[in-house]
């Protein structure tokens, strides 16, 4: 009677968590010679060749392609935070740096996921709708809320779904106003520019935003045309619970996952292809490398969605 084993399936060599903690090892930073010389004493030189490893990462591809091409309808975001990075990317014979736009949704529940990973010629109108073009074929439905850092391109975008409130960052913007306004005025400007941000309600923040955009029209017009630039898409968050305004206010949430990409990559002088560089951005947050938490005050969202979905159904 044919042998079989238990814990190997026919012909391999390791198991399944052996491979996965191949794939942990090369997410976490360490290249193919690094792993093979720390586990020979354990799996020797045949059983974790160069070309085994290899084969191992090579999984990623398969998840990936399933991933970016995966139906959306069964998926529902109560927010939406778009922003874009860049990473240095051989193409054409030569380095480059490129944009990568990401989307990270905020479920039902306050949980925050990874819903869509690109690279593009440039962070333009054309990429920023070409992407949520993609997001809409597969099915998404539409969010309450997208939180942008107010790019042009992005803003364009957006009218693809007329109907979603848009929040911009107050981080953002505030980097704008700064830039605007002479360096003697910034201490003046950040108090008048706080009184909107950590208002005590809409109404405060509306009045202090008119009061501010009143007072800096007179004192240097630059920071009044950026202040009216963004408009009351400062203050939409003001229209969710208190609890969450302090998550739903900046691009944050996608601030800290794009600092954890370039802290991963950045040993890396350059990606060989641009399937290399989102392959293994993707393998991080799939794999368990960079983690999210729930957004402050996810107690009171679900049943501050079900009397926003029921109206607008």
């Amino acid at each position: 009677m044919e042998f079989r084993s238990r814990i190997l399936p026919r012909y391999a060599r390791r198991t399944r968590e052996v491979d996965e903690a191949l794939l942990g090892c090369y997410l976490s930073g360490t290249n193919s010679r690094r792993i093979r010389r720390a586990l020979r004493p354990l799996l020797g030189e045949r059983h974790l060749s160069k070309s085994a490893v290899s084969r191992v990462v090579a999984r990623l591809n398969t998840l990936w392609a399933t991933w970016q091409t995966r139906d959306l309808s069964p998926e529902r975001y109560a927010v939406l935070f778009l922003d874009g990075f860049h990473l240095r990317v051989r193409l054409a014979r030569r380095v480059i740096v490129v944009p990568v736009l990401a989307a990270l949704g905020v479920t039902e529940t306050g949980q925050k996921q990874l819903v869509a990973l690109q690279l593009a010629p440039a962070e333009a109108t054309r990429s920023w709708s070409g992407l949520l073009a993609d997001l809409q074929a597969r099915g998404l439905p539409a969010p309450l809320l997208v939180v942008t850092d107010g790019h042009a391109g992005l803003k364009k975008a957006l009218e693809a779904w007329p109907t979603v409130r848009v929040q911009r960052c107050t981080t953002h913007k505030w980097r704008n106003l700064e830039d605007a306004c002479p360096v003697h005025a910034r201490a003046e400007l950040k108090r008048d520019y706080d009184r909107i941000i950590y208002a005590a309600s809409g109404l405060d923040a509306r009045a202090a935003y008119d009061a501010c955009l009143k007072k800096w029209t007179t004192l240097c017009p630059a920071v009044s045309r950026s202040l009216e630039e963004a408009g009351l898409d400062l203050l939409t968050f003001y229209t969710f619970p208190k609890t969450m305004w302090k998550s739903l206010r900046t691009t944050n949430a996608l601030e800290n996952l794009n600092r954890e990409f370039r802290r991963r990559t950045k040993t890396q002088a350059s990606f060989s292809t641009e399937a290399a560089a989102v392959t293994l951005l993707f393998g991080l947050v799939a794999f368990g490398q960079i983690t999210f938490r729930k957004i402050d005050g996810h107690r009171q969202l679900p049943a501050f969605l079900g009397k926003e979905w029921s109206q607008a159904a």
